[in-house]
């Protein structure tokens, strides 16, 4: 079954990973399960090399300074074991993957333009400030001159 990553941001046609670019694994589940969770092997590690990824050299350097912590190698592992049937980690393991692609191909937001405040917010601080600062001094003991 082919991991399908939905067009977005980034990715205006949307990616197709081949189900043979995919390596699963399946292990023992140390979520719930009753009885047969020391039985049933229902964890699912979804590996996949970025490398194989049809991917422009922009999306490439996005994609790989996003995921830098958790490339191996150039892999990229994804595990699931919240479910206790294996199909059902199995479905989860490729939505994480295909979200996580998702996330890392988006382009940055655009950088912030500095703005200032305006002239009359500045003097309604100040004038909120002088007011409070009367206010403590007013709670003080009277001096000698009073």
């Amino acid at each position: 079954m082919d991991l399908v990553v939905p067009a977005g941001p980034g990715v205006p046609q949307g990616l197709t990973v081949p189900a043979s670019d995919l390596v699963e694994r399946f292990s023992r589940s140390s979520g719930p399960g009753g009885q047969g969770v020391n039985t049933a092997d229902s964890r699912v590690e979804l590996e996949l090399d970025v490398a194989v990824l049809p991917l422009t050299a922009a999306q490439r350097r996005r994609l790989e300074a996003a995921l830098a912590t958790r490339l191996v190698d150039g892999r990229l592992v994804v595990a699931a074991s919240e479910h206790r049937q294996q199909r059902r980690n199995r479905v989860a393991a490729r939505e994480r993957l295909a979200a996580l692609l998702r996330e890392a191909l988006a382009p940055p937001p655009p950088a912030r333009r500095a703005t200032r405040p305006t002239r009359g917010s500045v003097e309604r601080r100040l004038d909120a400030k002088r007011r409070r600062a009367d206010t403590k001094a007013a709670r003080g003991r009277p001096g000698p001159e009073a």
